[in-house]
């Protein structure tokens, strides 16, 4: 099941996704909600409710009227909280390569993750940033979980049952903001608050059942061979794949609910996929080539991001004109 948030006269509904249309699940049953967050903290019984429905539209048992006129959202618009992980080893390699460091040994005795704005979520359509945003702006190519029901110390081997679906992440991220905060030990913050985009929809576990394969040696939990790829103004720049992921979303799960409780409407990322942004990119290019010419996203440009099973997220990046910039106010 695909579902969906999205707008009508400036209203947020609940939908599902069945064959290029959009109907509304409250309008279809009563006792479904009609925003994301009550129907997340509704549990499995919702949950299951939903699924009724949409089998039902599939089949034809029920023709429901179709959402005509429509603004498509981020899935979960509201979340009670945003994490994004450190799961792909690949891409941690290369960053700290290309800084000519070697690869931290802790990688790969825990998984990690940084708590990120979750009042900045934002779906499909234009993503506004500031002037200071523009120096090294940058994308970040994930997967992204919500979490469907409410748990606390959560072991590996049952925190897949925790997981209500699946998105396509996007990490907006200021490099310049967040390489001079993070000088001081503590961040990521102003080079990630700004923005972080999910969609375009929450396609439930199920879905993906037919892509499910072994996570790697020594990890525990759900893994799915699912490619993952990025272009910027129709030019492939990033591809990988969510198999590739060294710790899984299982894993960082129990890490997350470690003394503290989870909620339905957590969104936790995985964190980014090994070519993933244009940091790691451009630090190759200029490893192997001095005359390397590094690209950051730039007004305008349109960034579409699709992965397999979890459907294509399209943002186009929007500078706002103003003369404020905070990067101006430090200190001498």
């Amino acid at each position: 099941m695909k579902l969906v948030s999205y707008k009508t006269e400036d209203r947020e509904h609940l939908g599902v996704f069945v064959n290029g249309h959009i109907y509304n699940l409250n309008s279809c049953d009563k006792q479904l909600p009609n925003e994301m967050n009550a129907f997340l903290a509704g549990g499995e019984e919702l949950m299951d409710r939903a699924k009724k429905i949409d089998a039902q539209i599939k089949s034809g048992e029920i023709e429901p009227k179709e959402e005509a006129f429509y603004e498509l959202i981020a899935p979960v618009p509201h979340p009670t909280s945003c994490r994004d992980g450190y799961a792909f080893r690949q891409h941690v390699a290369a960053a700290r390569r290309n800084r000519k460091v070697d690869m931290i040994a802790e990688f790969d005795q825990y998984p990690i993750f940084y708590f990120t704005n979750h009042n900045a979520i934002q779906g499909p359509g234009e993503i506004e940033c500031m002037p200071d945003h523009f120096q090294k702006l940058d994308f970040e190519l994930e997967v992204a979980i919500v979490i469907g029901k409410k748990g606390r110390n959560i072991t590996a081997a049952e925190a897949d049952d925790y997981i209500a679906g699946y998105m396509v992440m996007n990490d907006m991220s200021a490099r310049t903001l967040q390489m001079e905060e993070m000088l001081l030990n503590l961040g990521p913050a102003k080079g990630k608050d700004f923005s972080t985009v999910i969609g375009p929809w929450l396609v439930t576990p199920d879905e993906l059942a037919q892509y499910k394969v072994a996570a790697k040696p020594g990890h525990t939990g759900n893994a799915y061979n699912l490619k993952m790829t990025c272009t910027v103004n129709g030019v492939e720049v990033s591809a990988g794949n969510m198999a590739d992921m060294d710790w899984t979303f299982a894993e960082i799960v129990e890490r997350c609910a470690y003394g503290v409780d989870i909620l339905p409407g957590d969104v936790i990322g995985s964190g980014t996929v090994g070519t993933g942004c244009f940091l790691e990119l451009n630090g190759t290019g200029l490893l192997n080539n001095p005359d390397f010419k590094p690209q950051w996203l730039q007004d305008g440009d349109v960034v579409e991001m699709e992965v397999t099973g979890l459907g294509h997220l399209s943002n186009i990046i929007k500078k706002v004109d103003s003369d404020f910039s905070i990067l101006a106010l430090k200190k001498k």
